[in-house]
């Protein structure tokens, strides 16, 4: 080793940390630019880094004096970067040994070039000939949730990206035959509702305007245009999916598996059309499945807006009225008397088929059999006896009956088989059923049938009504149960083997808590309507049947279903068609149906329509059954039972063992992530940074009411007063599974997640000063055993490969658990405490002791480090890809390790606890050894010994172990306690009258020789100078807490704030004239 490297070695230290908490801080500065101490990073991830602490009394610092106020943590992230130009070409391995290695960890650089020659080399994809055969722990597959085209990732995609693929690299690693497949959803809706929106502003014109056939080629060039953003997130992200599998739900491959899913569901019996009352959004013109309801509780009367409409001339915001119960009255047939009923949604009266009361009702005895007369048609409309309706005790015991208008209403007409009369067009106006309210939107039509019923005498009057409103979570439209032919899939069968496979152990939910929900949504499931009136989808192979010149056969009817042929393609169609009617192909005519299929029927087939089902495929023998589904909670329903009950039904297998469900991720304030509320934040502005400007400006270009905006505008202020500074994917995703604890919601400040930058820049200068120290080893392919057997390790280095064997088991055991937060934290406390705190620091005097008496421990210190490096990388790669990637390039040896030696980290073996290697003695002397070496640097920080000064401590031990490590490990206490000499257990006279005590435990105490080291009269008066500051508002608050009627006039929360106070002010003081009595007894013992 040079001179020069000597003396840098002599100089640089890695500064102390004591706290263990793995989280670093929220507004603390960005790696290089400003170094921190690691008791720095774990105070602010702990919260403690909001407000500088004042100091404790120190006495005799050198240099010592009033100091400005720091604000370098507040800069420092937002200082700016040098530039950098990616000049590797793309592809191509970056080549490490043309660029020395930067003095700070700047991201855009360190992530460049990885990715790309990941890809290229093929490193993410798997031969099925490999994998087919091997059992399910030899393998791990994994399909991603996929992503709507349409949308960009936000961090909960981001969270779900990190999960899948820590996994995905953690299995590639112990060497399992591994596949992540990629995609994205065709989002039926939300795509079409996309290119529609873009249609009119572009062109002004409709779907409608152009046909169905032009406007699905204008979606196709839209996804082509603006589809990739997805992928590219997912790149950036470092996520190792197989992208030559890629795969789009309306792609060749999984159209074809739709196609055969849907005629296999109708020749098992489980598909039918039918006429049913559902959810219908007037804004899509669609139908709804009841999973897609989100519902809003009203408390009484509410005014809300209603974008389908023009609005409400009586409100100034034209908004809608909602929450009243309005009465009116039916006149009875050929009679005076009439009925009052009353009503939530009283344009529905327009289609009232009946008048419900219950039998035994004394009140209506007389009007059994009678009927009452609409008032705005004239039609008779018939009394009913139903006792499973009404209740007699609630309002008038009368109840209006719009069977083809609400749920109730229509099982009551199925019973007493009433007319089912629509009065709404798809669009939410009023048919021609609805008299001279025909045209009308529904809820204009609501007021206007109140004033008709007013100039009839009729209308009765209005009171506050709680209720609940079905809202459609696509568009956000107000619901209207409707009567319309669908299709449909009967989900028992399925649905009850979808539950008996958690509950007989094939399937796993992680965590438990929600096999719960699983057991009670699918033990009451409903039968799934598949139909949608959409353009963009799978259009649903289904084609009406007649024969050429009949009339009055009407696909709309139900009694013509059996016309209805469900085939794999038209000419199938045309010859089943032929048995169905009886005649020749030339005498039929086909009509295919306009609907598409629920978007969601297609994303259920996702886990084997990727790997080419129905056919026979390589890759569905090798990788189908998949081994873990990942995703969030939200969609347990949406998408896994469906997966499940379709994997089941169509292959006769789980598609999945697992389902893991992470939290859902929230904002700081518990809030849901939210277009609607402009809290989302894109991965890729966390990555790449982002000045609060663009952050404001994408509010401002946002849907968003003026207020949001505002509000949404004052947080993003608050929490990123310089924007948001570049932290790279490797800090994005550590912080991000720093937060993944089962079963809970994630409540994300994306100030702590930032400050995971902070751990990368730590990583990196760790790793950079530890590479001098094995500047001239070289490594075999077997070192670690060679090291183990050498007979040559010191305690430190037998504490180190113990404490590396803790790690490994640790964050396996919890990637095993999916305890993704675990494995963070038992990483980063490797790194942080044991490599960086302990052991860096122990070695520093070993390495730069090049004497050959010296030369077998500098070898094992060597080793040592340099396995506790490379396997620590190899650890942290599954959650940090990028860093860990560069850093492990980088190591001395790379190239020259054999034919074992893997090109790139992610090939290279996950790092397996080897139980021969673990020293719990080694540890337990590591720990005593440290309780001394704390105790030392508190002495010295106490009386405020420079660093440059050597101090002599004397240790006082309990025999056996405590002793016989100590003794063992003198050298390393002289060089973490600064110490010049230590002695153990020696003669209490040898020991001298003036030292400074720390009492460890019960077992340890540790004094330190402070003779002339210490300017007593200095001291003292600096004691008496905080003493006298501190005796004026210790005095005010005596007083105040004395003073006549404190005791009746102050809150209790008060008083018992004042007397922590005082308290706190009267031990400070007890402190300092303790602290000024000793200071003068080490005086008087000098003098003697």
């Amino acid at each position: 080793m040079s001179e020069e490297a000597s003396k840098q070695l002599e100089t640089m230290s890695l500064q102390e940390k004591s706290a263990d908490a793995p989280a670093p801080a929220a507004d603390a500065p960005a790696g290089g630019e400003t170094k921190l101490s690691k008791n720095q990073l774990k105070k602010l991830a702990k919260g403690k880094g909001k407000k500088d602490k004042k100091d404790k009394p120190k006495w005799n610092q050198p240099g010592e004096g009033k100091k400005k106020k720091d604000d370098s943590k507040s800069k420092a992230l937002s200082l700016p970067k040098p530039e950098f130009v990616n000049t590797t070409p793309k592809g191509h391995k970056k080549d490490l040994s043309a660029t020395p290695m930067a003095d700070a960890y700047h991201p855009q650089a360190v992530e460049a070039a990885w990715q790309d020659w990941w890809e290229a080399s093929g490193f993410y994809s798997c031969d099925p000939k490999s994998a087919e055969g091997k059992s399910d722990d030899e393998k791990f597959v994994m399909v991603i949730p996929p992503p709507n085209v349409t949308g960009s990732l936000h961090l909960g995609h981001a969270l779900t990206a990190a999960v899948e693929d820590t996994l995905t690299r953690w299995h590639r690693m112990l060497g399992h035959s591994t596949l992540y497949v990629p995609g994205t959803d065709h989002a039926g809706i939300a795509t079409q509702s996309v290119v529609e929106k873009m249609l009119m502003k572009e062109t002004n014109q409709t779907r409608h305007d152009l046909g169905r056939e032009e406007f699905i080629k204008k979606v196709w060039e839209w996804k082509g245009e603006y589809g990739n953003r997805i992928t590219t997130q997912l790149r950036k992200l470092g996520s190792s999916v197989d992208w030559s599998r890629e795969r789009f739900t309306m792609d060749e491959m999984c159209s074809k598996a739709v196609i055969e899913a849907f005629n296999q569901f109708h020749e098992d019996g489980l598909l039918y059309r039918a006429e049913r009352l559902g959810n219908w959004s007037c804004a899509l013109k669609s139908a709804i499945s009841d999973i897609e309801v989100d519902y809003i509780d009203l408390e009484g009367r509410t005014f809300l807006e209603v974008k389908t409409h023009k609005g409400n001339p009586n409100d100034t915001k034209g908004r809608y009225e909602f929450g009243v119960l309005t009465s009116f009255a039916y006149p009875i047939e050929d009679s005076d008397e009439k009925l009052i009923v009353a009503t939530t949604r009283l344009e529905t009266m327009l289609g009232d088929t009946a008048v419900a009361i219950h039998p035994e009702d004394a009140r209506y005895k007389h009007l059994h059999g009678k009927h009452v007369v609409h008032p705005f048609n004239g039609r008779k409309i018939p009394i009913v006896c139903d006792a499973e309706l009404v209740d007699m005790a609630f309002g008038t015991g009368a109840v209006k009956i719009t069977p083809a208008h609400d749920p109730n209403d229509y099982e009551c007409g199925k019973r007493h088989n009433l007319e089912f009369i629509t009065v709404l067009t798809p669009e939410g106006a009023i048919n021609n059923n609805g008299s001279q309210f025909e045209g009308m939107m529904r809820y204009d039509a609501r007021i206007a049938v109140e004033e008709a019923l007013k100039e009839k005498g009729l209308y009765i009057g209005k009171e506050p009504n709680k209720m609940r409103l079905g809202l459609c979570s696509r568009s956000g439209d107000i619901l209207e149960p409707m009567i319309t032919p669908q299709w449909y899939v009967n989900c028992d069968g399925m649905a009850k083997r979808a539950t008996d496979a958690v509950r007989n152990g094939e399937l796993k939910i992680v965590p438990e808590e929600h096999e719960k929900t699983w057991f009670q949504w699918l033990d009451n499931i409903r039968d799934w309507c598949v139909s949608r009136q959409l353009w963009w989808g799978h259009q649903i192979p289904a084609w009406f049947a007649t024969k050429k010149g009949e009339e009055g056969v009407s696909k709309l009817d139900m009694n013509n279903n059996d016309r209805w042929i469900v085939a794999r393609n038209e000419e199938e169609a045309y010859a089943k068609a032929e048995k169905v009617l009886g005649c020749s192909r030339d005498e039929i005519s086909l009509e295919r149906d306009e609907d598409v299929l629920d978007t969601w029927f297609s994303s259920g087939l996702f886990p084997f329509s990727v790997m080419g089902w129905p056919e026979q495929t390589d890759d569905l023998k090798a990788f189908y059954p998949t081994s873990l589904l990942e995703t969030g909670l939200d969609i347990l329903f949406f998408w896994v039972a469906r997966m499940v009950m379709m994997g089941l039904q169509l292959t006769d297998s789980l598609p999945f063992h697992t389902v893991y469900l992470h939290a859902m991720v929230r904002d700081k304030d518990g809030r849901k992530m939210s277009k609607s509320l402009g809290n989302v934040i894109d991965p890729l502005e966390v990555i790449n940074g982002c000045t609060l400007e663009t952050l404001l400006a994408k509010l401002d270009g946002g849907n968003l009411p003026p207020k949001e905006v505002a509000r949404a505008k004052k947080d993003q202020a608050e929490d990123f007063p310089d924007g948001i500074p570049e932290c790279g994917s490797d800090a994005l995703r550590f912080g991000l599974l720093a937060y993944t604890v089962q079963g809970r919601d994630v409540n994300l400040d994306m100030k702590r997640v930032v400050g995971y930058r902070l751990f990368c820049n730590k990583l990196w200068n760790a790793t950079k000063f530890a590479l001098q120290f094995v500047s001239d080893f070289q490594p075999t392919a077997n070192i670690l055993d060679e090291l183990m057997s050498s007979g040559k390790m010191a305690c430190r280095d037998k504490f180190m490969i113990s404490r590396l064997m803790a790690c490994c088991d640790s964050v396996n055991t919890c990637f095993q658990n999916y305890k993704f937060g675990d494995a963070q934290a038992a990483s980063y406390s490797y790194w942080m405490n044991d490599l960086c705190d302990v052991y860096l620091e122990l070695i520093k005097p070993v390495i730069k002791d090049t004497s050959e008496e010296n030369k077998d421990s500098r070898w094992a210190a060597q080793a040592t480090l340099w396995i506790a490096l490379e396997a620590g990388l190899r650890i942290l790669h599954p959650m940090m890809p990028f860093v860990t990637e560069e850093l492990w390039q980088r190591l001395p040896g790379r190239g020259t390790l054999g034919d074992s030696e893997t090109e790139s980290i992610m090939l290279a073996e996950f790092p397996l606890c080897n139980e021969a290697y673990s020293n719990p003695e080694s540890e337990q002397s590591m720990e005593t050894t440290m309780n001394v070496i704390k105790a030392c640097r508190s002495l010295r920080q106490q009386y405020n010994i420079a660093n440059k000064v050597s101090t002599h401590f004397f240790v006082k031990v309990a025999s056996g172990q405590p002793a016989d490590s100590i003794k063992s490990q003198i050298d390393d206490i002289k060089t973490l306690g600064r110490a010049s000499v230590v002695d153990v257990n020696i003669d209490e006279d040898s020991i001298p009258k003036s030292v400074g005590i720390i009492v460890v435990d019960e077992t340890t105490t540790v004094l330190m020789d402070i003779k002339g080291l210490v300017d007593y009269v200095a001291e003292i008066k600096k004691l008496q100078k905080q003493l006298s500051k501190n005796a004026h508002p210790l005095t005010q608050l005596e007083q105040k807490i004395a003073a006549p009627g404190y005791e009746d006039n102050v809150s209790d929360d008060i008083k018992a704030k004042n007397l922590d106070n005082l308290n706190g002010l009267k031990k400070k003081a007890a402190d300092i004239e303790e602290a000024i009595a000793n200071f003068k007894a080490l005086e008087e013992l000098e003098k003697n």
